[in-house]
């Protein structure tokens, strides 16, 4: 009995060691072929046509994590395949469809980089451009920057002058160029934002842009306008933007607003000839004065400040006559 209680324990451990190695080999599969295990999570299937509708299965299932791990896979094994394209496009679609949007922006612009005759270039950058406005409006976090984890620092201006540089003639530039300015002009950088509206109008004249482009620039012009007490030629600028759209463009929805615009600086200019022929009469030099009173009254006869200049008109001209 004696020499037979190793041979059992060494049975009994034998089964233990199998059955606690089950679990083990529940994620590995035999293939004849091969004559081995293969875990089907590392394996890749034979073709890349068969890997690319793999992955797919996984994206359109919403398994993100695993549809990118599959996409990773064709082009690791794939990377010449028509199909690596492809993938790498997905894999910017699965970024985006789990919110990692700087990823994804550089998930798309791989795919113009390293297949340029790939014939994805249009759906990449309208996936670019659609990121970019998202930030724009709102619906996605912080609109001027973020760090991918990547390591890249990204705004809405970097993601918009890559769909430019990417489609510089395609439909989405303009719009692009434009919201650059937009951006800008959101952030109070007046003549930065002026300069991109005048490049949407100088590299897309015949668009819907340039026409808005064009309003936007005496809006900037209006903004950088300073009070009535100091120099207005920048307002005085701002003005015949405004009346040169009006002029060119009676029927925008935007010539309504222009007018108000155009309304509420002339007032601020009245303000400000009124303030420079005050500043003459308080300094005792009556003619001076009343030549500013008068231009206020003569260009400015529709608006309050037009009525107060005649007033110290008629106080002037009664004090010289006193006298």
């Amino acid at each position: 009995m004696r020499l037979r209680l190793p041979v059992l324990s060494g049975c009994f451990l034998a089964v233990a060691l199998l059955f606690w190695a089950v679990p083990a080999r529940a994620f590995w599969l035999w293939t004849p072929e091969s004559g081995k295990w293969v875990n089907p999570k590392y394996e890749v299937k034979p073709s890349p046509k068969e890997q690319l509708d793999y992955a797919q299965g996984f994206f359109d299932a919403r398994q993100y994590p695993e549809a990118l791990r599959e996409y990773k896979k064709l082009l690791r094994y794939y990377d010449k395949s028509r199909e690596a394209a492809q993938a790498q496009f997905y894999i910017g679609r699965v970024w985006e469809e789990m919110k990692k949007y700087f990823q994804a922006v550089d998930a798309y612009q791989k795919v113009i980089d390293r297949y340029p005759f790939s014939d994805l270039g249009p759906k990449v950058v309208e996936r670019q451009y659609v990121i970019a406005d998202m930030f724009m409006e709102g619906k996605a976090k912080d609109s001027r920057f973020a760090t991918s984890l990547l390591g890249n620092e990204y705004n809405v201006v970097d993601i918009f002058r890559k769909v430019i540089k990417n489609d510089p003639y395609g439909v989405n530039a303009p719009a692009s160029q434009f919201k650059i300015g937009l951006f800008y002009l959101g952030r109070n950088e007046y003549q930065q934002a002026r300069d991109e509206f005048e490049k949407t109008l100088n590299d897309y004249p015949d668009t819907k842009w340039a026409e808005s482009a064009r309003y936007q620039i005496a809006v900037a012009d209006s903004k950088r306008s300073v009070p009535a007490q100091y120099d207005q030629k920048v307002t005085n600028v701002a003005v015949a933007g405004f009346e040169d759209f009006v002029k060119n463009n009676p029927e925008s929805d935007l010539s309504a607003d222009a007018k108000k615009e155009i309304d509420r600086l002339r007032l601020k200019e009245a303000e400000n000839a009124f303030v420079v022929a005050k500043y003459y009469q308080k300094n005792k030099q009556p003619k001076s004065a009343l030549i500013y009173y008068q231009g206020v009254v003569d260009k400015y006869g529709d608006t309050l400040w037009a009525r107060k200049a005649q007033t110290e008109i008629d106080t002037i001209q009664t004090g010289v006559g006193k006298k």
